[in-house]
C-alpha cells in the first residue's frame, strides 16, 4: 500500500481494521464502509480514532448499483468473503468491473479452499459453523475468486499464506 493514496474498506465490521491501518499508514486515507444496519456497531471505534486519515463510515451494501462511494486507488476487506452470500460476492466484483479505474489494488483477507479442498481441518470446521449460522455463508474457492476478479480485469499479484489458515489475495485492475 505504499503507492496508495486512500483505501475503500468493505465490511469494516468494528472498524479494527479500518482504525489500526490508518494509524499505522498515515499517508493512507482511509474510508470504512458497512452495511447500513451494522453502522451503529462501526461508528463507535471510527468516532474515537483522532487522526485525520479515517473518513466517516459510509453504508454501501456491495449489490448497490451504483455504489454510493467511490473507488479510489486501492480496496481492502477482510473476512467478509465467506460471510456474505456468493451472490453479494459476485455482485461485488461486478461492481468493481463497471466502477474501478485502471491500476486499482485490491486486497481480500480470509480463509479459501484450493481446488474444492479445505486447507486445513480447522477451515473445514469453520465452513460446518458457517453453515449452521446461515445456509448462504462458506469459505469460497479461490479458483472461482480469481474468475470473478479476471472478468473484473483484475490480474492476481499475490497469495500470501497468514496466520490461522487465512490468505491475503492481492489483485491490480489492468486497463
Amino acid at each position: 500500500m505504499a503507492d496508495r493514496s486512500a483505501v475503500l474498506e468493505l465490511a469494516s465490521g468494528t472498524g479494527q481494521h479500518a482504525c489500526h491501518f490508518a494509524a499505522a499508514m498515515p499517508w493512507l486515507q482511509w474510508q470504512p464502509t458497512e452495511l447500513m444496519q451494522n453502522l451503529p456497531v462501526l461508528q463507535p471505534r471510527c468516532d474515537a480514532y483522532t487522526a485525520d486519515n479515517l473518513l466517516p463510515p459510509r453504508a454501501l451494501d456491495v449489490r448497490d448499483d451504483p455504489w454510493p462511494v467511490a473507488i479510489p486507488d486501492a480496496v481492502f476487506t477482510a473476512n467478509s468473503l465467506h460471510i456474505m452470500p456468493f451472490a453479494a460476492v459476485r455482485g461485488l466484483f461486478q461492481a468493481l468491473g463497471r466502477y474501478a479505474g485502471d491500476d486499482v489494488l485490491l486486497a481480500i483477507y480470509g480463509p479459501f479452499n484450493y481446488r474444492g479442498r479445505y486447507t486445513s481441518p480447522s477451515n473445514a470446521r469453520f465452513d460446518q459453523w458457517l453453515a449452521q449460522q446461515h445456509p448462504l455463508s462458506a469459505i469460497r474457492d479461490f479458483e472461482r475468486v480469481d474468475e470473478l476478479a479476471d472478468e473484473a480485469r483484475f490480474v492476481l499479484q499475490a497469495d500470501r499464506e497468514m496466520p490461522a489458515n487465512n490468505r491475503l489475495l492481492l489483485w491490480r485492475r489492468c486497463g
